[in-house]
């Protein structure tokens, strides 16, 4: 990478190394993209493995979501049917990804965090600014990378959602999300109220059991167990659907579990038969020690860990106005209906680990198809 002088060169930059930015670039090669001059790469994270490096210590494989295989894994000998269930998800994606990166070259460059995305006549302007392991820019390290066509594979983990509540911020205890939490001996001890209604909070208050000195676990809207401990094939296409919607629309996307419901795990209906996951309906207002519903009852809390999820990060795609009255990025088929040059990658219907790989080879059809128009274009 340059910085400085003059802005370095590429046709695609894909930003986001996870699951659907990797499983975009390994389609990108197979068309015979070559790492470069053609493609470049971009990743915010300190390390392979996307947002599963960041992921709490304590999660196994198959705990809670399964890991997919990228596209060509097994060709590579790799896959994680086979992997290590007893070690941390983390670890084992983050090396699985490595040695799958490595396999197909990709050079992706790393940490480095995309700070505004530009359209230019030809494309696009990508300004990047290199992070230290704080997460501060580092003097002088910075640029920009001019591309015909972006695809953003950014995710949600950079964003997490926590609702506000009267008094939030005058709460006295530790307040956590998801993205913060790392282990249960962080919280020992302390009374802990645990917010959400996905599998995230249900982990959370069955780690949290015999460790923290109590556990009030609550939602915003009642649970819906499935009878099954895996989610049935038609509340996925269901769910799906429901995304594919409201992307096209330029709204707001709606939770996946909220048009789910949570399978009833065998771990999970222990928790329940035990009278451990208990659901309480929302407090309505937080206190500096603790948190009160609207019938005047109060629960203590040193601690409140909000699991209630992420909304897409796509503050670096602000300069190009996309961004609908509704809240939303219109998107039809991987594509933005505003500029056909710039694709999501694991945005709305995609964001399934199953669908991120469909995604994938679709995306990385239409970006050649793109070039080739392109290419066209010059000759005339």
């Amino acid at each position: 990478m340059t910085s400085g002088g003059g802005d370095e060169r590429t046709r695609v930059v894909v930003i986001g190394a996870g699951q659907a930015g990797l499983s975009v670039s390994w389609y990108l090669r197979r068309l015979g993209l070559e790492v470069g001059p053609d493609l470049v790469v971009l990743d915010r994270g300190p390390g392979t493995g996307g947002a599963w490096q960041h992921r709490w210590e304590s999660l196994r494989l198959g705990a809670a979501h399964r890991v997919h295989d990228l596209p060509g894994m097994a060709g590579l000998g790799l896959g994680f049917d086979s992997a290590d269930r007893s070690a941390p998800a983390r670890d084992v994606v983050a090396e699985q990804y490595a040695r799958y990166e490595a396999a197909l070259g990709l050079d992706v460059r790393r940490p480095v965090e995309v700070t505004g995305v530009t359209g230019l006549g030809g494309g696009f302007s990508v300004r990047w600014a290199r992070r230290a392991s704080s997460g501060a820019e580092q003097a002088g390290d910075s640029g920009a990378v001019r591309a015909e066509v972006v695809v953003n594979a950014t995710g949600t983990w950079g964003a997490p959602f926590v609702p506000w509540y009267p008094g939030r911020d005058t709460f006295a205890g530790r307040q956590l999300h998801t993205s913060d939490y790392r282990a249960a001996s962080e919280l020992a001890g302390l009374d802990v109220v645990v917010v959400g209604g996905g599998t995230s909070a249900i982990g959370f208050v069955l780690e949290l059991e015999g460790v923290a000195a109590s556990t009030t676990w609550v939602t915003r809207r009642p649970v819906d167990w499935l009878d099954q401990g895996e989610l049935d094939v038609e509340s996925a296409v269901a769910a799906v659907a429901a995304q594919d919607r409201a992307a096209r629309a330029g709204q707001a996307l709606p939770s996946i579990v909220s048009g789910t419901g949570v399978p009833r795990t065998r771990r999970f209906a222990s928790g329940v038969e035990r009278g451990l996951l208990v659901e309480r309906p929302m407090f309505s207002s937080i206190e500096p020690d603790g948190v009160r519903w609207g019938d005047g009852a109060f629960v203590h809390a040193d601690a409140i860990v909000w699991a209630t999820g992420f909304r897409p990060e796509l503050r670096h795609l602000a300069p190009l106005g996309l961004r609908s009255a509704d809240g939303g990025v219109r998107v039809e088929g991987g594509a933005s209906t505003l500029d056909p040059r710039l694709f999501f990658a694991g945005y709305g219907p995609q964001a399934s680990t199953i669908g991120a790989n469909r995604a994938g080879r679709a995306i990385a059809r239409q970006v050649v198809a793109r070039l080739s128009e392109s290419d066209a274009a010059r000759r005339r």
